[in-house]
């Protein structure tokens, strides 16, 4: 009988252990297995995979253009954003009311234009950077998009993160350590090394533009448009490209040999990258911008993988290993939802008021219910946030 009760008093003393560690990890989210593997999270997995894809199709294209000798970056950039100005734009021009692009451009037009000048610059400096440093080093240093991102939801979008997505963005990093390793064991340390030092400045350059952009991405999509974001950027972006491809590529467009197989890789590239920028505010809405990001290290692995029938590099298991890792850190990272600050706030007093509640009641005094009291403060509460962060239906 009394081990009967010792076996019961451990096992339930682990369970307790086990609890305050999920608590710990999790918040008082409560994960179940139903819970944990729904339709909501492959959905998500698979749209961040098809968004890695389309960079793959990007970085194809680009390797068989700097085969043939093409190196024009702000050309192919002018072509999406052209392709963006001819949809989302003309979209916006024909709207009516406040969305109208006119009195877009009125109130948001310079907040607009720094936006897409930031995201024209940071895919302008990693491509610059493959001219003074190696794959390995850009492949490392352009994770520093992620840590970043992460600060600046912190501060900005005021997005508070669990232990358990710190250590899914940990998981993450060991795979692209697993894939940067795979790459030198196969020999594919390829790229410059004249300038290392400039090259790795470029590519943290990159990495902290790419996270501005993302940052003002996620707060856009989920306040006012997907529609008005790519309008905008197509717009602004355009006009920019259009300028640095009129200073710094003048001479290399003219000397391109326009043939058949040229152009139909310019037009693939286009179309990869319209596709991105079309799709990716989707998934941002749906999860955010850092579990987009994570989605996306595993871009560089599906280029590896076409490489090794397009261009006959050298297959390692740490491929393999790389991609799993990468997805189960992703997983992991969408397993718990993020919150906010408000949102801690708000369950903190209803988590107050409750206890409130119960202890008038044991002591055996007037009941006051404050059922309605919290259920119109968290009301209140969530549309005070969805005035800051929530899309708009």
């Amino acid at each position: 009988m009394d081990g009967e009760v010792g076996e019961n008093s451990f096992e339930h003393g682990r369970l307790g252990t086990l609890r305050r560690w999920g608590r710990f990890l999790c918040g008082p989210w409560n994960p179940r297995f139903k819970d944990v593997l729904t339709w909501q999270l492959c959905k998500t997995v698979a749209m961040g995979q098809a968004l890695s894809i389309l960079i793959c199709g990007t970085a194809v294209t680009c390797q068989y253009l700097a085969n043939a000798g093409v190196e024009t970056p702000m050309l192919q950039s002018f072509l999406n954003y052209t392709l963006l100005l001819l949809t989302y734009t003309l979209v916006l021009a024909f709207r009516r009311g406040e969305n109208n692009i006119v009195r877009i451009l009125k109130t948001k037009w310079w907040k607009y234009l720094l936006m897409a000048l930031t995201d024209v610059e940071a895919n302008y400096t990693v491509v610059k950077a493959y001219q003074y440093t190696t794959l390995t080093s850009i492949q490392l240093l352009d994770c520093f998009v992620i840590p970043v991102l992460m600060v600046l939801s912190w501060i900005f979008l005021k997005t508070r993160y669990r232990p358990l997505h710190v250590i899914a963005v940990a998981v993450c990093l060991l795979g692209v350590g697993a894939m940067v390793g795979a790459d030198l064991l196969a020999g594919r340390d390829q790229g410059s090394s004249s300038h290392v030092l400039l090259g790795d400045g470029l590519v943290l350059v990159s990495a902290a533009l790419y996270a501005v952009s993302n940052v003002c991405q996620e707060y856009t999509v989920k306040n006012l448009s997907r529609v008005e974001f790519l309008g905008m950027m197509g717009l602004f972006g355009t006009l920019i490209s259009g300028v640095q491809m009129a200073i710094f590529e003048s001479k290399a467009v003219p000397v391109i040999n326009w043939n058949l197989k040229i152009c139909l890789l310019f037009v693939v590239y286009t179309v990869c990258m319209y596709g991105l920028y079309s799709f990716m505010p989707v998934v941002v809405k749906m999860t955010s911008a850092t579990a987009v990001n994570l989605s996306l290290l595993t871009a560089d692995l599906f280029s590896l993988f076409c490489g090794m029938f397009l261009f006959h590099y050298n297959f390692s298991g740490l491929y393999i290993v790389s991609f799993v890792v990468i997805t189960l850190g992703f997983i992991m990272f969408n397993i718990v939802p993020t919150y906010t600050a408000d949102q801690s706030y708000s369950n903190n007093d209803r988590a107050y008021n409750l206890a409130s509640s119960a202890e008038v009641q044991q002591d055996g005094d007037i009941v006051v219910d404050l059922g309605q009291e919290n259920q119109d403060r968290t009301g209140s509460s969530h549309k005070a946030h969805c005035n800051g962060f929530c899309s708009q239906k």
